[in-house]
């Protein structure tokens, strides 16, 4: 039997997209759950990922603790990233996902999950979500996660075209979909997640208490192959990519601004310039990695007192 809720705030937590930078949130998340003293689906209702972000919430939504999952990007993240062409990086994502998430299906869930991806055909997101309660509409048949697994969900949400291959998936209506990364049209997936929370969940803005966390701004690395024409092809090509979801997370957080002013959110995601820390989202060094862990524990410092406030379960 469920305890009984001991406050009525609804607390929602939001993972942006961003590959290997994902190290960045874990060193946040790992200094959130040491402070809350308990595992993060025990405090938060709603867990929204994009891209890397999924991986880790759908993950935290399994009730996993930090620990564990930054153990499995550690042993594993570099090396899906060192793979050249987008063949060799999705067929190592896709061995991964199905190794970690087996066949588990969005019923599986210990709290409101949403992975964020987008439809190639049709340029609409796509999000996969647990709760028929997080449904816009449509209720009566509402299937969790569309029917597919959390491992096609999340393989589909990380799909960085052109780096990493089209993710197709079957849903139970027997409807074939081709997906791409959540990353273009929410890298950050707080708007996503404040829709469900307001409309669909029918919570008060003074009741909603949200925990944004990025995977941090850096310096555009510098590197040489022997080739170094395709290098410059290839880095150019990155860039693109990462201004792209760049922009797209600062859109989208300045629209919560304007659209949710009067919902309290925390958002964690500093911008880093010194020249040492240069990085992008396929990184695959992991002193380098590990660094960023590091600096996601400093970012949390910043706002220690506001997240103890809003993840406290003492009466409001």
């Amino acid at each position: 039997m469920e305890e009984e809720k001991p406050d009525k705030l609804l607390r929602v937590l939001c993972l942006d997209g961003g590959g290997a930078k994902g190290f960045y949130t874990l060193g946040v998340l790992r200094e959130i759950e040491a402070m809350i003293g308990c595992r993060l689906h025990e405090r938060f209702d709603l867990v929204f990922g994009t891209s890397t972000g999924a991986i880790i919430a759908a993950l935290i939504a399994l009730g996993k603790d930090v620990d564990e999952i930054h153990d499995l990007y550690r042993d594993n993240v570099p090396e899906i990233m060192k793979h050249k062409g987008k063949a060799k990086k999705s067929e190592a994502l896709k061995t991964l996902a199905e190794k970690v998430f087996g066949e588990l299906k969005f019923d599986s869930l210990k709290t409101g999950l949403g992975i964020v991806a987008a439809k190639w055909q049709s340029e609409r997101p796509m999000i996969f979500k647990g709760d028929p309660g997080q449904a816009h509409g449509r209720a009566a048949t509402f299937v969790p996660g569309f029917g597919i697994t959390i491992s096609d969900a999340v393989q589909a949400s990380c799909s960085a075209y052109p780096f990493f291959e089209r993710k197709m998936v079957t849903t139970s209506a027997g409807d074939q979909i081709e997906l791409l990364d959540g990353g273009y049209c929410a890298n950050n997936p707080t708007l996503y997640a404040l829709a469900d929370a307001a409309s669909a969940l029918n919570a008060s803005p003074e009741d909603i208490r949200v925990v944004s966390i990025g995977v941090g701004v850096y310096p555009e690395p510098k590197r040489s192959f022997l080739n170094p024409a395709r290098w410059a092809k290839h880095l150019l090509s990155v860039q693109l990519l990462q201004k792209t979801l760049e922009i797209n997370t600062q859109s989208m957080d300045q629209l919560r601004q304007i659209l949710f002013k009067n919902v309290h959110t925390v958002r964690i995601s500093d911008t880093f310039e010194r020249p040492e820390l240069a990085t992008d989202m396929f990184e695959h060094d992991l002193d380098k990695l590990n660094t960023l862990r590091q600096l996601g524990a400093e970012s949390f410092a910043q706002h220690e007192d506001t997240l103890s406030e809003f993840l406290s379960v003492e009466s409001s």
